[in-house]
């Protein structure tokens, strides 16, 4: 499976988009459901400031800053607040009293925060376990301690390891069960430094050793640590300075790879247990400051395949695991817009290849020892995109998009003796609600069971087996929310707006039904991202449920720059076409206000990362649009940015964004670039958050910003700013730390709103 490149700007509603990890837990926070409040027209209200007079805002310094290129001159009296060492004391001190002011204008409603706060926690099973993977002699999980902020990776022996897999397999526990083994407690890891995560957690073919990368600043920079599974006893010397993408090449072998000075993933190395890390030997070194590396295996175990891939291209190698010190061979050639991804099963290399004339993309196979004999086996579609495949001993599962949505179809392959020339018919897998996400999960190879992950807007995530064969599907796991949460009591809807080229945009509603009125009366937070074809698929989040058991709808926009609808939808939101990301935005506000769903009154909005850019953008376009606004570590000093290429990952991003040292690219970002376009207007309320130590969007960013709209704007509205000073880009690491920020976001949305109830505000 090709999970998603390292990009500067990738954090999506929350949930981070790393690795995958051995274990298919979903990390989003487990919760569930607080009691019912009256309509936010009935109750009493606090205020938008506490009763004693507010501080003044922090007022960054001036310095002057001139910079210009083609003629045009950008003045930037904030550049000053970027300091690479994140050591500088005026920087820190400016950033600390954004924080302090911030702390100083919610303490009127820190008592309603910590409400949210406990409300949300509430909502946990907070002693529980995933869904346990069957994998060769154990079961592996990862099990969540109450109380405990981390979680501890497991495994339990299989009482007859000669059982076939099936969809109903069930880890036995109790007394009478082999007992469980801890290989490795994160709370135990993380007692001496305020932030840590672990990035990647590989088990050996054999089982009897781990390796895992681990964080302990939020920058993405890991150390690799490989351990006895069984004494959890170190084995050999950390790998430090790499990256998470890491595999093992046998039980004696790993391959892994490490960043150049921009944090570009640029070397792939062989490292053989026992020996010196600078004695490692380099794979492939990718040169091109364009490209970054990738690391895959295939789900045989019998290849690792290394790709080397642009935003618009992408190459394959391949190492056969058993004989790693052969080095790499091409699997598919460098190509300029061609994007290929591979996977194995018996005497075949499967590919999925992009083009500009296949968009959607197509699946070949080709025989091993043969890779340039292509056959065909699911043509081009002008309207399926084939997102992702996965393959077994018998089967393989096709991850595809159409109108929207995703589709699982899993087909029966031929015997591996037998040729390889199409494939037959095809079984979908149904689902339930009208709008869902599902994302695939470790499966085992050799079985007919897949996993897979399906949530919606009103169901918790759930883990499910299917079987390939019969089509029968059992639950394994679902979220477990607590407080007396219940999904028939909301609704979730599909509707489309009309941008202004006439594309048809979908957009994802939920609702509590007992709540709402859809006169326009109803309050409503709109999300929305748009970038790097990334899909924000309508999944469940319990936090959530703090707003929408307050009456407040939430909705998300699929806006062109996103993937939801294809290879062309994102193609028509980048580049010279990028502002349809921000007009689509506009007409989907537009359009549930037209349609009752809420008014510019109460409409709130929100973004992460290049979803902050979208806020930005539609803030200074359409700043009488909304209520309040959120942009999570937004990325909105664009053009600067993407003007330095000693800024980690800029080069890599220039086939996203645009190259802005050629003049059209300069003057079509610079007349969205959220930091060059603020203005003397009136802007609706705003909470701007960032991470000091963010490697994808450096903190001064959002600080350039702030600084610049409390210069300029006109109104007397909320502006806070809060940076994490002890974390990155995905904020802190414990899972109840997170939640803090849920608690903020939440209590801003609703004082903005007037929907704090007075008895629980100071």
């Amino acid at each position: 499976m090709h999970h998603p490149p390292f990009t500067r700007r990738l954090c999506i509603g929350g949930i981070l988009y790393l690795p995958l990890l051995l274990f298919p837990t979903s990390r989003r926070i487990v919760a569930a459901h607080p009691k019912i409040w009256p309509s936010p027209s009935r109750q009493s209200t606090a205020t938008m400031t506490s009763q004693s007079q507010p501080p003044p805002p922090p007022l960054a310094k001036k310095v002057k800053h001139e910079m210009e290129l083609f003629g045009d001159i950008r003045v930037d009296n904030y550049y000053w607040l970027r300091d690479d060492s994140r050591k500088n004391p005026e920087v820190l001190s400016y950033l600390q009293q954004e924080n302090a002011y911030t702390e100083a204008i919610m303490s009127g409603t820190k008592k309603f925060e910590d409400e949210i706060y406990r409300e949300i926690r509430g909502r946990i099973k907070e002693d529980d376990i995933s869904a346990p993977l069957r994998k060769r002699p154990f079961y592996y999980y990862t099990r969540t301690l109450e109380g405990k902020e981390y979680v501890q990776y497991c495994r339990r022996p299989l009482p007859n390891r000669d059982a076939p897999l099936s969809v109903h397999d069930t880890m036995p526990t109790g007394p009478d069960a082999l007992p469980e083994h801890v290989i490795l407690d994160e709370n135990v890891k993380a007692q001496q430094h305020e932030f840590y995560r672990i990035g990647c957690f590989k088990v050996s073919p054999n089982h009897k050793l781990v390796a895992y990368a681990e964080d302990t600043k939020g920058d993405e920079i890991y150390i690799v640590y490989v351990i006895d599974a069984e004494t959890r006893a170190p084995v050999g010397k950390p790998l430090v300075g790499v990256t998470s993408y890491l595999q093992w090449a046998g039980n004696e072998a790993l391959v892994y790879i490490t960043m150049d000075e921009i944090l570009r993933p640029d070397k792939a190395w062989l490292h053989k247990l026992g020996s010196d890390q600078s004695n490692d030997s380099c794979l492939y070194h990718e040169k091109d400051d364009m490209f970054s590396l990738d690391l895959q295996a295939s789900e045989s175990e019998k290849f690792l395949f290394i790709a080397s891939e642009s935003k618009m291209t992408r190459f394959v190698f391949y190492l056969d695991i058993s004989k790693p010190d052969e080095g790499l061979r091409v699997l598919t050639p460098r190509i300029n817009g061609i994007d290929t991804s591979a996977s194995h099963r018996g005497n075949h290399f499967f590919i999925q290849r992009r083009s500009d004339e296949f968009f959607n993309s197509e699946l070949l196979a080709c025989p091993v020892d043969n890779t340039s004999a292509t056959t065909v086996l699911i043509p081009h579609r002008a309207s399926v995109k084939i997102q992702d495949i996965q393959l077994f001993s018998d089967h393989l599962v096709v991850y595809e998009r159409e109108q929207g949505l995703p589709k699982i179809t899993t087909y029966r392959l031929p015997a591996v003796e037998e040729p390889l020339i199409s494939l037959q018919g095809g079984q979908a897998v149904q689902f339930i609600d009208p709008v869902y996400s599902v994302d695939p999960s470790e499966s085992q190879f050799s079985s007919t069971v897949l996993r897979f992950s399906y949530s919606s807007l009103r169901t918790p995530s759930s883990v499910y087996d299917y079987d390939m064969n019969t089509g029968e599907s059992v639950l394994k796991k679902i979220e477990t929310v607590l407080g007396g949460f219940d999904a028939s009591n909301y609704v979730t809807e599909r509707k489309w707006a009309t941008a202004s080229d006439g594309t048809q945009i979908p957009i994802s509603i939920v609702y509590q039904k007992n709540l709402v009125k859809l006169d326009g009366s109803d309050p409503m937070l709109l999300y929305g991202y748009g970038s790097y074809e990334i899909c924000i698929d309508p999944d469940f989040k319990a936090s959530r449920l703090s707003l929408l058991d307050r009456g407040l709808i939430f909705a998300i926009a699929h806006i062109r720059g996103g993937g939801e609808m294809g290879r062309q939808w994102y193609e028509n939101g980048k580049f010279l076409k990028k502002k349809n990301t921000f007009t689509d935005f506009i007409a989907c506000a537009e359009y549930l206000i037209e349609q009752k769903y809420c008014s510019k009154e109460n409409l709130c909005i929100e973004g992460r990362s290049a979803g902050g850019l979208l806020i930005g953008a539609v803030l200074n376009m359409r700043p009488d649009l909304f209520k309040a606004a959120v942009a999570g570590v937004p990325f909105v000093d664009v053009l600067t940015t993407m003007l330095d290429p000693t800024i980690p990952l800029t080069t890599s991003e220039w086939e996203e964004w645009g190259d802005p040292r050629k003049e059209e690219f300069y003057f079509y970002m610079k007349s969205y670039s959220p930091v060059d376009n603020v203005k003397a207007q009136n802007y609706p309320n705003i909470l701007v958050t960032a991470g000091l130590h963010d490697p994808r969007v450096m903190y001064s960013e959002p600080a350039k910003f702030v600084a610049k709209l409390r210069d300029l704007k006109t109104d007397d509205n909320l502006l806070l700013f809060k940076c994490e000073l002890g974390a990155g880009h995905f904020s802190k690491s414990g899972r109840f730390e997170r939640l803090q920020e849920d608690a903020l976001t939440y209590a801003f949305i609703l004082k903005a709103l007037n929907m704090i109830p007075a008895s629980v505000s100071a």
